[in-house]
């Protein structure tokens, strides 16, 4: 089943591989290729979605660590063993996965900070916000996704309008993904221009 989902298969750069002890994790036992665990963890998404926007969810803490591993934790419960859970292994990318708590707490304070100080646009926060996210990778997969649906979090708490993400499925390849990954690489190097404009596109 491994082989047969491309688990075991190069990634490209952004994408964080998922190793066999994590592909073990896999709860629903139908599951045979990538599309059906696609779809699969679309569904599950869906589910988080309506628990984000349930009211009682407004007066949440977006900006802790509790918020965003119970928010993995409801976009992929009923996917993996370990929804919620941060890595315990390196990636192709990601920060050591020792640090991950510390450089949370690091960028939650950062973003309270700048939205207290005005130090930035809202949407600039917001993009520095879901770049920086995606550059730590808490989990073992999942983390662009997760890091996307944290910043709508974020920007619904200060009263600002959801990013667009370019109108498209950001999972499948395609121009709109490759346009998305290249304002993230841009990001790493400091240039933020192309991650605003496609926030918003």
């Amino acid at each position: 089943m491994v082989e047969a989902l491309g688990l075991g298969a190069p990634h490209a750069p952004v994408a964080t591989p998922v190793d066999l002890d994590e592909a073990a994790g896999l709860l629903p036992g139908h599951i045979r290729t990538q599309s059906e665990l696609n779809e699969w963890e679309q569904t599950n998404i869906l589910d988080a979605s309506r628990w984000l926007n349930h009211p009682a969810r407004k007066s949440a803490d977006v900006l802790s660590e509790g918020f965003a591993r119970e928010l993995h934790k409801r976009m992929f419960n009923r996917t993996w063993k370990w929804a919620g859970k941060f890595r315990q292994s390196d990636k192709n990318i990601g920060i050591d996965w020792r640090q991950i708590s510390v450089q949370l707490r690091d960028l939650f304070d950062d973003v309270k900070y700048q939205l207290e100080h005005k130090t930035y646009p809202v949407d600039e926060i917001a993009a520095r916000f879901h770049h920086r996210l995606v550059w730590i990778h808490p989990y073992p997969n999942g983390n662009g996704r997760h890091a996307r649906m944290m910043t709508d979090a974020l920007l619904a708490k200060i009263g600002a309008e959801p990013f667009s993400w370019g109108h498209a499925d950001l999972i499948s390849t395609g121009v709109t993904r490759e346009t998305y990954l290249h304002a993230l690489y841009a990001a790493d190097a400091g240039d933020m221009t192309r991650l605003l404009a496609f926030v918003r596109s």
